[in-house]
């Protein structure tokens, strides 16, 4: 009895102990699958599956015609196996192939080949990071040579110690082209500076994934369920500047600088009509690809110096003061004032020509850029109150809104109630810091009819994964000015560039355009803290618009410090503007026009009588563009092998005169032969080598004689040797023949310096550059001795060939 009992006592403990067991079990199994199920899911779902990311293609910048400027290109980062390396004993091997294909120290390499996790155990992975990140192809090429020849030594099929890995990295197929306004990324993919800043997030679009279920081996489950992230590439951005106005223009600049030698110079191109920016540079520039490299202090190369340079503009803030008071209707251009000097309050202010050229017009005092005949304008007549108004209409103070990163609004701060403050502000120098961009946009709404417009640099946004295309509009922040008061002030400053005499900008003077412009030259103040103005350092600068009557193009010259301090706005900044714009404008197709060769300063000018004119062609099969200029009665010529016009010249729309031929450009011009133009003129020569960007060296005068082609640094180069028409038929040269002054003016020559300053008359007059003592140091500025040469020293081609830049040596009427 007593042992039932005791086998039923072991039996219920067993049975609860079994019980109490498969409670706790069924407890921790519901705790698992039900409380902490998700988690447990969530966990067990990362074992099993994996993600493959898909990244995002950074968008293309083109310019406005599709040239492309920045891109994604394949790049390789070079990763080593410092346990392999070991196992197989290639260490040696590895570090010196590797320091003789990507030049990296040798003692780097093998820190890098023998490195260790924070175990102290050889890693398997780790990319070389001096010299190994986002290599060129031509550099992977010899890396998988190496690769290879490892194989072969160590019998080994795959890894080596030494392998690629598949990368991209951001290209910028033409250098240093508009390098300023693209800016750049870095090795990491961070956007730095210009467009590539600024549209960061529009550029490099959102990564993809993909998801998958995949065994122990990593290998995908037959029925995985596939989870897809589509990726979003960047969109596209193309661009308002224009890659053949910005090669005319960063190789003007390229010439002035040697000739110049200056701090720096900038230069911004627009259409007034839009404030669509056509081209803006800066030297010292870089080169995206190598930004890596740049190692200048001070202005730097990376600095664009168009949004965030501030200086006083000098001369050329004149147009302001003028627009303000044509548009009281207080300006009189045939009233008459006393030149030469002016008392305000204590202080005397002066005209460079400090005794005067006696009682004179305001519109003469407008052409010599008389001091006098601005504070008169903006002091005594508009006043205080009203320059400030108008100063501000024109957008000056706050930033213009560009898109790009870093614009500074610059600063106008005179005092209503300082009479010198308002009296030198008149005119450009004291109290008033602009930026170069506020002074373009200023001017292009003198040129458009009195409207102030926001500049841009994107044209429009493509979004590659639908294909909509957002264009940017034209914004108009206000009307200025009137559309009448627009018009008389452009004929003003027409006339400050026409007369050939006294205008300060004759120098921009293009035969066959109707330049309008204004020069400034405006004194540093010392770095000492003093407050006086260094007379030794300067800024010049030239700003502008043609064609006067329909403006197509606006442009500011900048000159920082020329060596020569005695160089003025209009010796060493308009000569910049006249070899661009006289190469954009036949570009642009804006055909030229004549005037009455008995005077170059009348500005009404006549309209070339059309012989015919040039039909519209590009885009068109080259059969059909043929039989259209077959029916009309032109000649043409067919350069290229395509089947399709792709340029023409010139331009769609061009007056063309008798027996002048068109060019059919069947490839992109860049990428064709350079033809064979013997017997043509040099502006036709000119006209077709500057399409395809090739630079052009001339001898002689008259009609291509001869061509010889170069190629250097991948700039390809010609040399033109020019006889006359009758050398060229006959085949003799006629030395004797006096050169007719057509071809003079169609010669491109070759600036010979020492030639240039024989042209000039050895008397040359220096001006007193000094003021009374008190003065603000406005007509100190301005005083700054500016004095240039006449316009009979230097040649105009006009024609949209290249002329050799021609910074004449100060002489003649001032032009500050």
């Amino acid at each position: 009895m007593a042992v039932n009992k005791r086998i039923r006592l072991r039996t219920l403990f067993v049975g609860g102990c079994i019980a109490l067991f498969f409670v706790v079990l069924v407890m921790r199994v519901f705790w698992l699958q039900v409380v902490q199920g998700s988690e447990w899911h969530e966990r067990a779902v990362e074992n099993w599956t994996t993600d493959n990311v898909i990244k995002a293609k950074r968008g293309t910048i083109t310019d406005r015609n599709g040239n492309e400027l920045a891109i994604d290109a394949p790049a390789y980062n070079v990763v080593l196996n410092p346990k392999v390396i070991a196992e197989l004993n290639v260490k040696d091997d590895i570090v010196s192939g590797l320091h003789t294909i990507l030049g990296t120290d040798e003692s780097e390499l093998q820190k890098q080949a023998t490195s260790v996790d924070d175990k102290g155990q050889l890693r398997i992975w780790r990319e070389l990071n001096k010299g190994g990140r986002q290599i060129p192809q031509n550099k992977a090429d010899e890396v998988n040579a190496l690769i290879a020849k490892l194989k072969e030594k160590t019998g080994k099929r795959y890894d080596v110690g030494l392998s690629l890995s598949e990368d991209s990295k951001r290209y910028y197929p033409k250098n240093e082209l508009a390098s300023h306004v693209l800016g750049y990324t870095d090795k990491e993919g961070k956007a730095v500076a210009g467009i590539e800043a600024y549209y960061d997030q529009q550029l490099r679009g959102v990564n993809g994934k993909i998801s998958y279920e995949k065994d122990r081996q990593g290998d995908k489950l037959p029925n995985s369920n596939d989870v897809y992230t589509p990726v979003k590439n960047g969109d596209n951005l193309k661009l308002t500047i224009d890659e053949t106005i910005q090669y005319y223009t960063e190789q003007a600049m390229k010439e002035a600088y040697k000739q110049l030698q200056p701090k720096s110079i900038t230069v911004i191109a627009a259409d007034p009509n839009t404030m669509n920016i056509l081209a803006m540079a800066n030297l010292p520039t870089f080169d995206p690809n190598k930004y890596n490299e740049v190692t200048t202090e001070d202005y730097g190369e990376f600095t664009n110096l168009g949004i965030k340079a501030i200086y006083e503009p000098g001369s050329t803030f004149k147009i302001v003061t003028l627009s303000g008071a044509v548009q009281e209707n207080l300006f009189n251009p045939e009233a008459t004032y006393q030149s030469g000097t002016i008392r305000v309050g204590s202080t005397t202010l002066h005209d460079i020509n400090r005794v005067g050229w006696g009682p004179i017009t305001y519109l003469e005092g407008l052409k010599r850029s008389s001091n006098v005949a601005f504070v008169k304008l903006g002091y005594e007549m508009l006043g205080a109150e009203r320059l400030r108004k108008y100063i501000d209409a024109f957008g000056f103070g706050v930033k213009t809104g560009i898109d790009l990163p870093g614009e500074v609004s610059g600063a106008i701060t005179f005092r209503p109630n300082i009479k010198t403050e308002v009296a030198t502000a008149a005119y450009g120098h004291g109290r008033v810091q602009v930026t170069p961009l506020q002074q373009l946009s200023a001017v292009a709404a003198v040129a458009n009819g009195g409207k102030l417009l926001t500049p841009h640099v994107v044209q429009s946004i493509t979004d590659p994964n639908t294909g909509v295309t957002t264009d940017t509009p034209v914004h108009e922040i206000r009307q200025a000015i009137t559309p009448e008061v627009s018009a008389k002030v452009r004929g003003y400053l027409e006339q400050v560039v026409s007369d050939q005499q006294i205008g300060t900008g004759r120098h921009a003077y293009i035969e066959g355009y109707r330049v309008a412009g204004k020069t400034g030259t405006a004194v540093k103040v010392k770095t000492d803290g003093s407050g006086q103005y260094d007379y030794t350092k300067q800024v010049v600068s030239f700003i502008g618009f043609a064609p006067a009557n329909d403006p197509k193009i606006a442009m500011i010259v900048v000159v920082d410090q020329p060596s020569n301090s005695k160089l003025g706005g209009g010796t060493a900044a308009a000569p910049i503007f006249k070899q661009i714009v006289s190469q954009a404008l036949p570009y642009m197709g804006v055909p030229k026009v004549s005037e009455d060769d008995s005077s170059k300063a009348k500005t009404t000018v006549q309209q070339t009588q059309a012989i015919y004119t040039a039909p519209v062609l590009t885009g068109k099969p080259l059969d059909q563009a043929k039989k259209n200029l077959l029916a009309k009665g032109i000649s043409y010529k067919v350069v290229g092998s395509g089947n399709k016009v792709v340029k023409q010249y010139p331009a769609a729309g061009a007056t063309m005169g008798s027996g002048q031929s068109i060019y059919l450009m069947t490839e992109e011009p860049t990428q064709m032969a350079i033809p064979d133009l013997k017997g043509e003129s040099l502006r036709d020569a000119l006209e077709i080598l500057n399409l395809m960007k090739v630079e052009v060296t001339t001898t002689g005068e008259g009609y291509v004689a001869a061509q010889v082609e170069s190629e250097s640094g991948g700039r390809r180069s010609i040399t033109l040797t020019l006889k006359s028409a009758k050398a060229t038929i006959t085949g003799v040269d006629d030395e004797d023949e006096s050169q007719s002054s057509d071809q003079k003016t169609d010669d491109a020559t070759k600036g010979d310096t020492d030639q240039d300053k024989a042209n000039h008359s050895s008397d040359a007059k220096s001006t007193d550059t000094k003021t009374d003592e008190g003065s603000s140091g406005s007509s100190q500025n301005e005083s700054q001795s500016d004095s240039e040469a006449t316009s009979g020293s230097s040649s105009d081609t006009g024609s949209g060939s290249k002329p050799a830049l021609n910074i004449p040596e100060p002489e003649g009427a001032p032009t500050n």
